[in-house]
């Protein structure tokens, strides 16, 4: 990805995700990352993605009831698969699918909800998790962001590259402690992305059955 994927997260702040089960149906934009290309998406009970050499996301918020969460589960699958890449490359990274969550401090994230992108854009206070499909880093192994400011994002590899049906759970709060250290904040975000651009290859996935607790 060519852009900052911490800045472009916060770009479509209206929406809104449905508490402890995540609608795909409603809530739901897509934030290009490139000028030239995106991703194609399709809303209903599952979210599902084709990416053609490009690149983009598909964003929503997340309750307030649920800014708590701790854990989260889901359903993906993989039908056409990018090669596998290094997720800590810039600019090389290319991976099938990955669900981000995004992060701010309690004590600002009542004064983020009217927040537009010019407010966050450099925001020191964000933090991102990226659970990611694709790559060829062990399953669990942390990956520093190699996007945006240090110490901000990181991607947390889950599947290697390749096709499937997988179910995933994930322990938000200690996956936030070994990425950052310190508690999480309040969960604000979620977002989808497929990212086929380096390797000009096509991605077919879906996600579907995102729970939060």
């Amino acid at each position: 990805m060519r852009l900052t994927v911490s800045a472009m997260l916060f770009s479509v702040l209206a929406s809104t995700a449905s508490a402890g089960s995540v609608s795909f149906s409603n809530g739901w934009q897509e934030q290009r990352l490139s000028l030239f290309n995106s991703n194609s998406y399709s809303f209903g009970k599952t979210l599902g993605l084709v990416s053609d050499g490009s690149v983009s996301i598909a964003w929503t918020r997340v309750a307030e009831g649920e800014w708590g969460s701790t854990a989260a589960s889901w359903n993906w699958t993989v039908d056409q698969s990018v090669p596998a890449t290094n997720l800590a490359r810039k600019g090389g990274d290319d991976r099938n699918i990955s669900l981000y969550f995004v992060f701010v401090p309690e004590s600002i994230a009542p004064s983020l909800k009217g927040a537009n992108i010019r407010s966050l854009l450099g925001n020191s206070d964000v933090r991102i998790i990226q659970y990611a499909w694709g790559g060829n880093a062990a399953r669990g192994q942390v990956i520093p962001s190699p996007y945006g400011p240090k110490g901000q994002g990181v991607t947390i590899a889950l599947r290697q590259a390749g096709t499937g049906s997988h179910s995933e759970k994930v322990d938000l709060a200690a996956d936030y402690r070994r990425a950052f250290g310190g508690a999480k904040g309040a969960l604000v975000g979620l977002a989808v992305s497929g990212d086929s651009d380096d390797t000009k290859s096509v991605i077919r996935a879906a996600i579907g059955n995102l729970t939060l607790r």
